[in-house]
């Protein structure tokens, strides 16, 4: 069994910053690809960014120039700085990793609410 637990949602200013984190635990020792989708109220989940082993970073064409998404050094980890947030940026962001079975695992899921 692999948890992930993440952590650094909330309410934030339009134009403010916020740093997502995802960890994982269990059964789990390496990963294909580690990141965040988001889901929107009355919208399909997208993937906003996410980063393979190997260290090979991919992006949301919405999120691009604005999102970083990196690894925590030894860890089984990721960390995303979100800047310039955007009304439109507000979901429910979801972490997920695929395992190197090809089997992957999501968070429950954090609330990002970007607004005046």
């Amino acid at each position: 069994q692999v948890q992930l637990v993440e952590s650094g949602g909330g309410l934030v200013q339009p134009g403010g910053s916020l740093r997502l984190s995802c960890a994982a635990s269990g059964s789990i020792s390496s990963f294909n690809v580690m990141g965040w989708y988001r889901q929107a109220p009355g919208k399909e989940r997208e993937l906003v960014a996410s980063i393979t082993r190997g260290g090979r970073n991919n992006y949301g064409d919405s999120v691009k120039g604005r999102f970083t998404i990196s690894r925590v050094n030894a860890k089984i980890a990721v960390s995303m700085e979100m800047n310039s947030l955007k009304p439109e940026d507000t979901a429910v962001y979801y972490c997920f990793i695929e395992g190197l079975g090809g089997r992957d695992w999501w968070g429950q899921g954090t609330q990002v609410t970007v607004s005046s």
